[in-house]
């Protein structure tokens, strides 16, 4: 028997994802008949698509969700496969749930389908999406090879999504009249992170291009995070800014945007009495620039879904928001994370509250509340905000001071599935005052305490309110000093409820030596206290 020779070079092993093998295309439009023809919320609204329908739509899907892969996978050659079958995925979802918000076809129209049986009908396709695969930039002659498909006559792209790709100015030019050509059946736009590691002045006069090219589009998405936008960014877009009066969705994540470059937005979008979403993400605005993004805010009378998390946003700035806000009562969510509001600012914003009765999400968490500003919001919402579903309030020096008035808040509120008091000081007194008070919601999934300096008893309080709550899935308590018996003790009685032992975070952080014999006598004491003052806890249901 031959031995390799030891000068051999070691064997190799790539693993190709693509092309998936026919099994597997068969398999894919099986579960996608079975998923359109089955019950769901989508059927009860548009109605149940039979099973030879929803045959046929499945292959239809697969056929043209296949091609699109694999014509991004001939352009990477090189790759495992990896991206395309993300996006071989993500496109076959995106066509199934078109499918089922389109609801069975009328029989005129099966008839009319048939008629065309020897060449059935594509699903057109909508989205234009050059994001996936590695983050490079562009060159003049590879952005014409990308682009092509938008020069095609009589395509259907209404959304375009160029992230993740640097222009320069040559390839910025090659996009100009393509662009051109098809801004008014445009809808969506997303120039995300689209000039990357471009000098200033090759940056802004790509901007300046692009901003041309789609000037006077009528857009409902606009997406321009991550480009470090700063005031001459921001001037940049002004012909497509100034052009826009039907954006619903607008992004400036992540911008750079400083205190002129906020002025110049609200100079720069004069209508936007049709947005619902303003996202605003970690940028520089501070105090003044939160003056002028409130303009924006009192413009905007449908808005449903406000984020100015991370924006150096302090006391004045905050209540210029909170007073603003007044005026969108239709807000659904609301995520003012990471600013230095104060007391002050948390107390203005209480009082807004009260107006935004259909809110279901609150993310309030590293603001500077304290006490006061908690107690002022907890006592707001206790009376109105009936659907609330999520109240993060993690970092803001809370104590147990103001358990009492969060207890009575969570309460009332039969829809919460997720409560956030992260890294607070509530300790013993203050946890088993709230894990009383959401004994029962029903509704909880999660519930995060963890780093409030909580002891064996206000541990062991926590896993007793969610330990037969079924649809609970993340108790966090790490971050405590709980003691290995007290440990113990919450995983027999989250064992002993309708929940196991898994809904339990990490302990990583949790101080076990932390919690010495005196501390463990004096929490037995503080708890008998608890429970005598729990009795008198005044509850005020909606």
């Amino acid at each position: 028997m031959e031995t390799a020779s030891q000068d051999a070079p070691p064997r190799t092993f790539s693993i190709k994802l693509w092309p998936p093998s026919e099994s597997t295309r068969l398999m894919l439009v099986e579960k996608m008949t079975i998923n359109l023809s089955t019950e769901s919320i989508f059927s009860k609204k548009y109605g149940l698509l039979s099973k030879e329908e929803a045959s046929e739509n499945a292959k239809r899907i697969e056929e043209v969700c296949f091609a699109s892969a694999n014509e991004h996978f001939m352009k990477e050659p090189d790759g495992d496969g990896s991206s395309a079958v993300q996006l071989y995925a993500k496109e076959t979802s995106k066509l199934m749930l078109e499918v089922l918000k389109r609801g069975p076809r009328l029989k005129e129209e099966a008839v009319a389908e048939a008629d065309f049986a020897e060449k059935p009908p594509t699903l057109a396709k909508t989205t234009f999406d050059i994001s996936g695969g590695r983050r490079a930039f562009i060159d003049a002659e590879e952005a014409r090879e990308l682009l092509s498909p938008l020069t095609e006559q009589g395509n259907s792209y209404t959304k375009i999504c160029f992230s993740n790709r640097s222009f320069g100015i040559d390839a910025a030019r090659v996009a100009e009249p393509i662009l051109a050509s098809i801004k008014n059946q445009l809808i969506e736009v997303d120039l995300s992170d689209f000039i990357a590691g471009r000098p200033e002045d090759e940056a802004l006069d790509v901007m300046r291009i692009f901003s041309s090219a789609l000037e006077g589009c009528k857009l409902k998405y606009l997406n321009l995070s991550d480009n470090a936008l700063g005031e001459k960014g921001v001037r940049a877009f002004e012909g497509l800014l100034r052009s826009q009066d039907s954006l619903e969705e607008l992004y400036l994540m992540n911008d750079g945007i400083s205190e002129e470059a906020a002025k110049a937005l609200a100079e720069l979008i004069p209508s936007t009495e049709k947005l619902k979403i303003l996202h605003f993400h970690n940028n520089m605005t501070g105090d003044e620039g939160a003056v002028a993004i409130s303009e924006v805010l009192m413009r905007s009378p449908l808005l449903e879904n406000f984020r100015c998390s991370s924006t150096r946003v302090g006391s004045d700035g905050g209540i210029a928001l909170a007073e603003a806000l007044e005026t969108c009562t239709n807000l659904k969510k609301l995520d003012l994370r990471d600013n230095i509001f104060g007391v002050e600012a948390g107390i203005a914003l209480s009082k807004t509250l009260e107006k935004l009765s259909g809110i279901t999400e609150i993310y309030l968490s590293y603001l500077n509340l304290e006490d006061d500003g908690t107690i002022a919001i907890a006592n707001v919402l206790k009376q109105s905000a009936p659907a609330l579903e999520v109240l993060e309030i993690g970092g803001n020096d809370i104590t147990a001071e103001a358990a009492p008035a969060l207890a009575e808040c969570v309460a009332t509120k039969s829809f919460l599935k997720k409560l956030s008091l992260c890294e607070n000081e509530l300790k013993d007194s203050g946890a088993i005052i709230i894990g009383k008070a959401l004994e029962s919601n029903a509704q909880l999934k999660e519930l995060d305490m963890s780093a409030n300096m909580i002891r064996r008893a206000g541990a062991r309080c926590l896993a007793q309110a969610v330990a037969n709550k079924p649809a609970f899935v993340l108790l966090n308590i790490d971050g405590n000093a709980i003691s290995d018996e007290g440990i113990d003790e919450v995983k027999e009685i989250l064992k002993a409820g309708k929940n196991s032992v898994d809904v339990l975070g990490p302990l990583d952080e949790n101080d076990a030596e932390g919690e010495g014999e005196e501390g463990e006598e004096e929490e037995e004491g503080d708890e008998s206290e608890l429970e005598s003052k729990l009795e008198h806890l005044k509850v005020e249901e909606d």
